[in-house]
């Protein structure tokens, strides 16, 4: 079977046990000769159901700089100065990602390239694309994080595995030589 359709089916059957225990929760109290308990109960959990589909559909505008400060600083990354979130957006069932752009200050990208450089374990030879090779055991082992330059920017990545049949994490943050932006790239696979 398809694998959309599948997930296709999945929600479908999801939004059905939602709304059947919407209706069993106006239902039951109504049977129980107290309507307007059943009224305020199916009201109020239809509201959370809507509230809850709405922070899907919405997720991209509920991204804020303090969100960014959270993600950057666990990878010991502090902005000083004011930035700008030129993009955010993040997806995926089984392959889920998530990405935002910013524009930083001069006076951070500088520093941020100055400690990136000066790290203990930065280098300067890279063969690839990405740094961490594709046939690294991904579910046991240690941290590792690596620093580097490429022709157009400089990098941080990050892969940490979380242990036999837990996708590992795995973010690169960049910093672009062009102009102040910085990428910071969230990948569960």
């Amino acid at each position: 079977m398809n694998i959309l359709l599948s997930y296709v089916l999945i929600l479908i059957v999801i939004l059905l046990i939602l709304f059947g225990i919407i209706y069993l929760s106006f239902w039951i109290p109504k049977k129980l000769g107290n309507r307007k308990l059943g009224i305020i109960i199916s009201r109020i959990l239809t509201l959370v159901v809507v509230l809850l589909i709405l922070s899907f559909v919405f997720d991209d505008y509920l991204f804020f700089k303090s969100d960014v400060k959270k993600y950057l600083s666990e990878h010991k990354i502090e902005l000083n100065d004011d930035f700008k979130i030129l993009h955010n957006e993040n997806g995926g069932v089984r392959d889920y990602y998530h990405k935002f752009e910013i524009e930083i200050s001069d006076l951070d990208k500088e520093r941020l390239i100055e400690q990136i450089k000066s790290a203990d374990n930065f280098t300067d030879t890279i063969s690839g694309h990405f740094y961490f090779p594709q046939e690294k055991e991904r579910f046991i082992g240690k941290l590792s994080t690596i620093n580097y330059e490429k022709p157009r920017e400089f990098k941080i990545e990050y892969f940490k595995p979380n242990g036999k049949g837990i996708a590992p994490t795995y973010r690169i943050i960049s910093i672009s030589k062009l102009d102040n932006k910085l990428v910071f790239e969230d990948i569960i696979d």
